[in-house]
């Protein structure tokens, strides 16, 4: 973003110096694959030919730099990249929905999981397809910047702030007519009023449908229930208070609509295994060292 110092440096390297693409256009490479050597973060995109492994010193390349604590991601069937390269190996793993039978079957070590928008399993790092990319970097840059800088992100790019990985790819599920109507005036409505104690009848009544329909259609649009998205939004708010505030954890806990200071405590232990208190101490600890 212009004016905003950048956290990151990128790169584009890779065997040639020019990559011709199926949509009619060509990526001219920074580097080579020695420039892997340096990297601290490897993305692989999505590919043409997923089904052939990649050249032998593509496979090095990957494989050095993950042996050398390199943190590997993949969007879409780049994932194949990472599994021939024993990158994948012993990790759950994910790709897009229409190839997730594919990799499960080519490479039995992979504990592949078919129906999420990504994984996160420590430096090895995969998504769905592409806009489920966009939803792993935005949670990389969560996981390493915070929650502000990540929702800073997305407003700048006009993409939703959180899609949790667990969330279903929505493969083969209907897309909601627009002629009913959807459920995004509620959500908004939700999220200007997260210190409340939202119930499903108070979404259901501003949606002015019945707590069955809103339900169906929550989990038509989000893939979620309203229960586990309201969760969700709480956690994130908690967690950005957290880190641009010095709000006392009671403080905190009420405006992120939870009924007391041990129910945050009860869902940070739950959903990211710490405490409220220690993840403001870890994020200041980073924000220092930035």
């Amino acid at each position: 973003m212009a004016g905003v110092p950048g956290h990151y440096e990128f790169s584009i390297c890779g065997p040639a110096g020019t990559i011709p693409t199926a949509d009619g256009f060509t990526v001219t490479l920074d580097a080579g694959l020695e420039r892997l050597a340096d990297a601290e973060t490897v993305i692989v995109p999505g590919y043409g030919g997923w089904e052939v492994p990649p050249a032998p010193p593509v496979l090095e390349a990957l494989s050095a730099t993950a042996a050398g604590g390199a943190r590997m991601m993949s969007i879409c069937v780049g994932a194949f990249a990472l599994a021939h390269a024993g990158i994948l190996d012993g990790h759950r793993a994910t790709t897009h929905w229409m190839a997730a039978t594919d990799l499960a079957a080519r490479f039995p070590r992979v504990e592949v999981v078919p129906d999420v928008l990504y994984v996160d399993d420590g430096d090895v790092l995969t998504s769905a397809g592409i806009a489920a990319g966009l939803d792993l970097c935005l949670h990389v840059v969560r996981r390493d910047r915070g929650a502000e800088a990540a929702a800073e992100l997305a407003r700048f790019n006009v993409v939703a702030p959180h899609r949790d990985g667990g969330q279903a790819q929505f493969a083969p599920r209907p897309v909601p007519s627009a002629a009913g109507g959807g459920l995004a005036a509620t959500r908004a409505w939700a999220l200007e009023h997260l210190d409340r104690p939202l119930t499903l009848a108070d979404l259901a009544a501003h949606a002015r449908c019945s707590e069955r329909t809103l339900t169906r259609r929550f989990r038509d649009e989000t893939g979620l229930s309203p229960k586990h998205w309201l969760r969700q939004l709480r956690l994130e708010r908690a967690r950005e208070l957290l880190e641009t505030t010095a709000l006392p954890i009671e403080h905190v806990a009420a405006q992120a609509g939870f009924p007391g200071a041990a129910a945050l405590r009860a869902r940070f232990a739950g959903d990211l295994d710490t405490t409220p208190t220690a993840y403001r101490r870890t994020f200041r600890g980073r924000a220092t060292a930035r």
